[in-house]
């Protein structure tokens, strides 16, 4: 047969599918309801095993594995339709309803916010572009940021979530879940590092340069160029900058913002020495209570897969896809004391005040070993 001839055939084949497709649809649809009066889960996966099994025999042998894949899209999309409708609920549920009822916030111009470092750090700088009056207390790490919002100390705390170099701060994400706190508001904030030293320092005198590790992880390359000197991490670029201020010395340095050289009386020895040009840091707001303010278009959560199998990660992807949200953010790292497991970092963009947003959480929720919803904030770029 010629190509065109084929590819007819095709053609109409494909016209009966679709259109067998939707009177499955509009009978899915009706299974949702009886699901509805029932109070049956839409998830049914021993069904779905046994139509598998039912319509293997349905093709040749090589060709069973691709029909699988081919009803497994089927069975997302349904699904998903049902997804829509259903009256999920769950314990992420129940507390974003709860923080829906309160309606959308104003969001403070003025508020006592905890941040990690000494005057003069990036998330000082963050929390100060923020709010048009923060007053900021200052903690040694980033636990004692939450230990301070924990005990209402400060309202907010302020904290530093990724890097467009060096990537997100997994320190911040466990601290997150093991506090249970939530995402009010973000901040994307260009950082442009400097090597800054004492009065009449020179550079071929350095022999230590002092600053926070992710810092020196985004300077990398430039500092390969320092072949004797001693590369010190410390809690924060602030942090160093004062060290080398109250030193005196003028064989040390330190990696920080020009408003840290400023403040501590220090040198610019060299502008933007970050290894990137595009380089910025996300900081979040953080607060105790889920709160939404206006202007809330961005979800984070955390998740484990549902099930530990070959295409989970499909499957899983497939549920934003089809629910038509836009995944900003997709990382993922070792679950530590686990056997090959992984946690799941996912940003997207989508309105928390939708139905079918509010189900896919529940789902989420409801399915996975380990869930948990970061919150629902505006970012500010």
């Amino acid at each position: 047969m010629e190509l065109n001839e084929l590819r007819n055939k095709l053609d109409i084949i494909d016209d009966q599918i679709a259109t067998l497709y939707g009177e499955r649809m509009k009978i899915v649809e009706q299974v949702c309801d009886a699901k509805k009066q029932s109070g049956k889960a839409v998830n049914d996966p021993e069904r779905e095993k046994k139509i598998l099994l039912r319509v293997a025999d349905k093709v040749d042998e090589d060709k069973q594995v691709y029909l699988k894949r081919v009803f497994e899209s089927i069975f997302e999309t349904s699904k998903a339709l049902q997804t829509i409708n259903a009256e999920y609920r769950s314990e992420v549920s129940d507390k974003i309803n709860g923080a829906l009822l309160k309606g959308e916030l104003k969001f403070p111009a003025k508020a006592k916010v905890a941040c990690q470092g000494v005057m003069g750090a990036y998330s000082g700088i963050a929390a100060e572009r923020l709010f048009e009056l923060a007053d900021i207390t200052y903690f040694k790490n980033f636990d004692g940021v939450f230990q301070a919002v924990e005990k209402g100390f400060c309202k907010y705390g302020v904290l530093p979530i990724e890097n467009s170099s060096a990537g997100s701060v997994n320190q911040v994400y466990d601290l997150m879940k093991a506090h249970k706190f939530y995402i009010v508001r973000s901040i994307r904030l260009p950082i442009s590092h400097n090597l800054v030293v004492n009065k009449d320092a020179k550079k071929e005198d350095i022999t230590e340069i002092l600053s926070h590790e992710q810092a020196l992880s985004q300077c990398k390359g430039y500092l390969e160029g320092f072949k004797n000197a001693k590369i010190t991490a410390c809690a924060n670029t602030a942090v160093a900058s004062k060290m080398v201020a109250d030193s005196g010395r003028k064989d040390i340095a330190a990696i920080s913002s020009r408003e840290c050289a400023e403040l501590y009386g220090l040198k610019l020895l060299e502008t933007n020495v970050q290894d990137s040009d595009n380089n910025y840091t996300r900081f979040i707001l953080i607060a105790k209570d889920m709160e939404f303010y206006a202007g809330a278009n961005k979800i984070s959560i955390m998740t484990t897969l549902p099930q530990n199998a070959p295409g989970s990660l499909n499957k899983l992807l497939s549920k934003f896809a089809n629910a038509g949200i836009n995944l900003t953010k997709l990382e993922s790292r070792p679950i530590v004391g686990s056997s090959f497991e992984f946690m799941f970092y996912f940003d997207f963009n989508c309105d928390i005040k939708e139905k079918a947003v509010q189900n896919l959480l529940c789902e989420l929720d409801n399915s996975t070993e380990q869930f948990t919803f970061l919150g629902a904030y505006g970012e500010i770029i």
